[in-house]
């Protein structure tokens, strides 16, 4: 596979996750309650689909290293926005709120990890 090639994959997943990305945002926004529920979900639903496609790709032929590239390195990668949580946690901590600062933290990183496991479980049937 050429480079190019894998940049424009990853290029044209990245855009859809991104564009995704902010369609969830926009979807929680009546409900911004000063807790950032929607870069949760996504966090989650991300590693989800990264454990299900990842369990796919390598125990099966069902997934081609373009498909892996378009949407785990592209999508994923566009979708998942680790970096925004960090920011908002350290935000809610310097704003004090540090009930929801650690809600934060926890419900990302063990709803991540356990939709990331139910996501290779997921795939188990296919492989």
């Amino acid at each position: 596979m050429k480079h190019s090639f894998s940049i424009l994959l990853v290029g044209v997943g990245g855009f859809l996750g991104s564009v995704m990305r902010y369609l969830v945002a926009l979807a929680f926004a009546p409900a911004d309650a000063g807790f950032p529920f929607a870069t949760m979900t996504v966090n989650i639903a991300g590693s989800f689909l990264i454990g299900f496609i990842s369990e796919l790709a390598v125990s099966t032929s069902m997934v081609s290293p373009e498909a892996r590239l378009l949407l785990v390195t592209g999508f994923c990668g566009g979708f998942t926005t680790f970096s925004a949580y960090m920011y908002e946690d350290a935000s809610l901590v310097r704003e004090g709120q540090l009930l929801y600062a650690g809600m934060y933290l926890a419900g990302s990183i063990i709803g991540g990890f356990a939709a990331l496991y139910s996501g290779t479980l997921a795939a188990k049937p296919w492989t």
